[in-house]
């Protein structure tokens, strides 16, 4: 059991006596705030706070990180506040010990919510101090090494949730070594039979594989020395749940994976790493296609080293890495590094920097997600390890998840340049938005001054940045096109009262925004566009109007439908209404005006069953935008009359959107088919045009 005294001895290797003093000092207020409170495994709780410092001491962590260490549950678990940690140690203390406490005074409606929200609290704080993640690493490091005394369920529960979140945070860090611990961990606790077996495998492997790990290594030193090259050479064991994971995606045996042996070399230059490149490869015959350079070009957690793989004199694959001392610290403490190696004159390691962005990206997520649980998945998308490697047209490089889009590409290169493209040229070709983007691929976005995100992006996207962008643009674009439309359904209504909302008495109207918890009149008008409330009732409210008043005939005025209300009127899909048609608005919760043509069956089972949410409709004069018709075409089977028909739609103006085909015999064929017209005159010309071809039988609007 690791004590305060031993952990003294390891700081004065690289703390004061002063500092000492200070750590020391919260280890004893924290061991008197936990009096009497006791862990699982039967041990006093002071012995967790001391094992999580203990944790960062061998990432030589600063004294302000090993006194928040200490302190990390007090503010959680006993009567300290935040407050008297800032009185009796310091404002960073307090700030450090706060951003890893959960949040106690909130009840939440799930268990899953109440982690979310937790979740994205001490994402928060991490932005503001990166010691925040690491103080929480180390202390779901330490609950992870005694996870075992915890029910089967809970274990499960903590153990997925250290694999889904933890472990990639960790790996997004570049602190290979903690990600390494979490997932071997997991893994024991997830699936124990299956680790027990593999370890057993591996344990097995290990006595068989001594003799060929000797000899490899021999050659290789002996290789580096012919070329006088001075090298630390180093066999690279794989862990457990890395074996697992191979095993079940490449549905490989657990010898194919083992037949691979894995070495690393470590040398004092960069420009040595490249010669040692050379070297193994004259040596060894390299395999193509397999070589990956991420010095030049290091991993988005800051990676760097050479990577190749060659295949023996006796066939048996080696995979090499090549990399620097300070890049194999880098490797495996990642971040922690930073206070491990750190020297002031030094500039910011790639990792450091690429940290800071990534924190800067969360920073950006959090301000326009509308919710914790809409955060943490988009957190979760951004921690997938596989990356892709895009160029700007200038020769930049943008590091994506794997799967990432042109679109993901836009947001990446800016937020205005993702709400404004409309195209991509990748690699000099004019291609979809929706492309799937590959490493090595240059990227040039199209843009145009009045696009705007389109909603389909949604369903390809991946990274959060794109995603949290699209949605928070909707969101607002939804609530303005909401809040215009409600204002003119508000005005139509109040019109029958010979009033206009100017007219309105003050009191009137801040006593209706009261009485219904809305903030500001944008609210109740927004309130209205999506349907949530009727227009006509709430100007009787606001006219202050009984029953049995007066009312006139103008309320039954049709509303003026222009096409560029936006997001709060929609044309519904069962009758495809055009400007020509009469028409008739369904005000439907949540999507504002629905647009149906008078004769349609929807409509007339909807004005049977709610005849206060029918709404009458007229198009305005000056309808510019296209609209969608659809008609049903019974055609002769002929080679060519898909062409023929396409030519003379498109020759009126017009495009095909979709065709479906009905029904099919040797003869005849049905087709259902949707295209964009300007207007009913316009499609009339289109039927007009279509009935004069040789091979339609018979041709009517659906």
């Amino acid at each position: 059991m690791p004590t305060i005294h031993n952990l003294e001895k390891r700081l004065r290797s690289y703390l004061d006596d002063e500092q000492i003093g200070q750590v020391v000092r919260a280890y004893h207020f924290a061991e008197k705030a936990h009096e009497g409170q006791y862990r699982r495994t039967g041990d006093p709780y002071i012995t967790h706070p001391l094992a999580v410092a203990n944790i960062l001491t061998d990432m030589h962590m600063d004294h302000a990180s090993l006194m928040a260490a200490m302190l990390h549950d007090v503010i959680e678990d006993t009567g300290v506040s935040k407050e008297q940690l800032a009185e009796e140690f310091s404002e960073e203390v307090a700030e450090l010990v706060d951003g890893v406490s959960k949040i106690a005074q909130i009840k939440f409606e799930s268990k899953a919510e109440q982690q979310a929200e937790n979740l994205r609290k001490m994402m928060l704080a991490m932005t503001r101090d990166i010691r925040v993640i690491l103080i929480k690493l180390a202390d779901r490091l330490h609950n992870m090494r005694t996870l075992h005394v915890m029910r089967a369920e809970k274990r499960r529960r903590i153990a997925t949730e250290t694999l889904e979140l933890y472990a990639p945070i960790a790996f997004r860090l570049g602190m290979y070594n903690m990600r390494v611990e979490y997932e071997d961990l997991a893994f024991h606790a997830i699936y124990p039979m299956r680790a027990k077996l593999i370890g057993q495998a591996v344990k097995k492997a290990r006595g068989n594989r001594k003799e060929i790990l000797t000899t490899i290594k021999s050659s290789l030193e002996h290789c580096l020395e012919e070329e006088g090259i001075e090298a630390r050479v180093l066999g690279r064991e794989k862990h457990l749940f890395s074996i697992y994971s191979k095993m079940k995606e490449q549905h490989k045996p657990f010898a194919d994976i083992m037949d691979v042996f894995g070495f690393r070399i470590i040398v004092d230059r960069v420009d040595t790493c490249y010669r040692v490149l050379g070297a193994v490869h004259n040596y060894f015959t390299p395999i193509p296609g397999r070589f990956k350079d991420y010095i030049a070009i290091p991993k988005a957690n800051g990676y760097q080293s050479l990577h190749t793989t060659l295949k023996a004199r006796s066939g048996i694959p080696l995979e090499m890495q090549i990399r620097t001392e300070e890049m194999e610290a880098m490797a495996n403490n990642g971040i922690a590094a930073h206070w491990l190696y750190k020297s002031d004159d030094e500039p910011g390691t790639p990792t450091h920097s690429r940290t800071q962005s990534w924190m800067q990206r969360l920073l950006e997520l959090q301000q326009k997600t509308g919710n914790s649980m809409e955060f943490i998945e988009n957190v979760k998308v951004d921690l997938f390890p596989d990356e892709a490697y895009i160029f700007t047209p200038k020769g930049d490089i943008k590091e994506l998840p794997g799967g990432a889009t042109a679109v993901d590409f836009a947001y990446a290169v800016h937020t205005n340049v993702g709400n404004k493209c409309v195209a991509a040229r990748i690699d000099g070709k004019l291609s979809a938005l929706s492309t799937p983007l590959e490493s090595g691929q240059t990227v040039k976005i199209i843009t145009a001054p009045n696009a705007t995100p389109n909603p389909a992006w949604l369903n390809f996207v991946v990274t959060g940045k794109a995603r949290t962008n699209i949605r928070h643009f909707l969101k607002h674009q939804q609530r303005e096109d909401a809040v215009e439309l409600g204002q003119r359904l508000l005005e139509k209504a109040l019109h029958s009262y010979d009033m206009g909302l100017d007219d309105l008495p003050i009191e009137r109207v801040v006593s209706e925004l009261a009485g219904n918890g809305y903030f500001e009149l944008d609210d109740l008008l927004e309130d209205i566009g999506i349907g949530n409330r009727l227009a006509p009732l709430v100007a009787r409210k606001l006219a202050g109007a009984r029953d049995d008043d007066e009312r006139h005939e103008d309320d039954r005025k049709p509303l003026a439908i222009r096409g560029s209300e936006g997001l709060m009127v929609s044309y519904a899909k069962c009758c495809y209404a055009l400007p020509g048609d009469t028409i008739i608005g369904h005000l439907s919760a949540g999507r504002g005006i629905v647009v149906h043509r008078d004769s349609c069956k929807n409509l007339l089972a909807e004005m049977r069953n709610a005849p206060e949410k029918c709404i009458a409709l007229s198009w305005d004069k000056d309808v510019e935008q296209e609209y969608t018709a659809a008609l049903r075409i019974e055609l002769i089977n002929k080679r060519g009359v898909l062409a023929t028909l396409a030519n003379s739609v498109s020759e009126l103006g017009s495009n095909i959107d979709t065709i479906d085909m009905a029904e099919k015999d040797p003869t005849l064929t049905i087709l259902n088919v949707t295209m964009t017209v300007k207007d009913r005159i316009h499609l009339a010309r289109i039927i007009k045009k279509l009935r004069t071809l040789d091979s339609i039988v018979r041709i009517h609007r659906l």
